[in-house]
């Protein structure tokens, strides 16, 4: 299959720690993850300390340790405990104590392999050891590859919330294989479909009609389909962040489309409970139904986002939020990172392919969507 390569240019003139060039590449392709000795080495890279999530260090970590170990790179090795739990400041110590172990030196490359976890946790503890280290994505999950490797947020939970904790630090370049998302669990690939459903949502009506005509064929996992989401995701993520890398001028807010409902769901009902993806899925939901409640969009674009979610095989109710407190996740949604002055804001649709960001959202409004979602059995 075809392998694509993604430019993503940010801003010279933002200022920046970052070392060498801001801008990278994205490789997306099918089975170009034995590959990556050869980006690294054309990248100067001598020595790299590969951290993985422990699901995939047997599988996709051996293959990128011989890609590297053919390219005459020395490797180290590290791994995490797979769940959101290791999102924490407890991991990100024992990472920054096994690098000073390691002796790594700024001219060590960091990469890391798994999902969103392993992406953002590793992500986070580059750019603070020695001040920031150069630091490569590997994502072996969809919603990683679509999603969290790209753009340069990293970071980790607290008990209070979701990403309190974190920093801008952009890769030196993203390597997502398809053929990784063959041994996924299906629940796990089909959570990183949310995130394909929202930049739909958010940017391309096209993309969304697509989505809607081909929701079969993602769902079942046809190599074509599974390529173009993973690619156009990418690219309309990189269109966003060249834009807007530091959520300065507004735009990049629109990513969090569903994420303000979904972080609260997350924290709330315990990390891990609810996959990321299904929490946004759930978000999105909300978002649409407050949107709504408001007369900003018709109840028919409420509908085709549901439809379109249910046929991939996401969740658009659930049980897991019984039993919480409405001033419970309220709480949690008013230490979100887009409030200002305490006031909750919300990115909601205007209509598909367009949203907006919403401020002084009435508190009985946003408690009746989240009210929609309750599942009794």
């Amino acid at each position: 299959m075809e392998r694509h390569e993604i430019n993503v240019r940010l801003d010279e003139s933002v200022a920046t720690t970052q070392p060498a060039t801001r801008s990278y590449t994205i490789h997306v392709g099918d089975t170009i993850l034995q590959d990556i000795g050869v980006l690294l080495a054309n990248d100067s890279v001598q020595r790299a300390v590969v951290v993985s999530d422990q699901a995939v260090s047997a599988t996709h970590g051996k293959t990128v340790t011989k890609g590297l170990q053919d390219a005459s790179i020395a490797i180290d090795h590290l791994s995490i405990p797979s769940g959101e739990a290791s999102k924490s400041l407890a991991e990100s110590e024992r990472l920054w104590n096994e690098f000073a172990r390691l002796k790594i030196d700024r001219k060590t490359a960091i990469l890391a392999i798994g999902g969103g976890v392993v992406g953002d946790l590793t992500g986070f503890v580059a750019a603070t050891f020695s001040r920031g280290l150069h630091f490569w994505q590997v994502p072996t999950t969809l919603v990683a590859q679509v999603d969290s490797a790209i753009g340069g947020k990293t970071g980790v939970n607290l008990p209070a919330g979701k990403n309190l904790v974190g920093s801008f630090w952009q890769p030196r370049g993203v390597v997502a294989d398809i053929s990784t998302l063959t041994t996924l669990p299906d629940r796990e690939y089909v959570s990183g479909l949310a995130e394909v459903v929202k930049y739909g949502m958010i940017l391309d009506a096209v993309f969304f009609r697509w989505l809607e005509e081909n929701a079969l064929r993602i769902r079942d996992r046809e190599k074509r389909s599974v390529a173009h989401i993973v690619r156009r995701s990418a690219e309309l993520k990189t269109f966003v962040v060249e834009r807007d890398e530091r959520e300065i001028t507004g735009l990049r807010a629109c990513l969090n489309y569903g994420h303000t409902f979904a972080h609260a769901f997350e924290t709330a009902t315990g990390y891990g409970t609810l996959l990321h993806g299904e929490a946004v899925s759930l978000g999105m939901m909300a978002a649409a139904s407050l949107a709504c409640s408001m007369n900003r969009i018709d109840k028919l674009v409420v509908e085709r986002q549901q439809k379109l979610l249910e046929t991939l095989g996401l969740p658009v109710s659930t049980t897991t939020l019984n039993g919480i407190e409405d001033d419970d996740l309220l709480g949690v949604m008013s230490r979100d990172k887009k409030n200002i002055g305490g006031r909750l804001r919300f990115i909601l649709p205007s209509t598909i392919g367009e949203v907006e960001t919403v401020d002084n959202v009435r508190h009985e409004f946003v408690v009746s969507a989240i009210n929609r979602l309750r599942r009794h059995t």
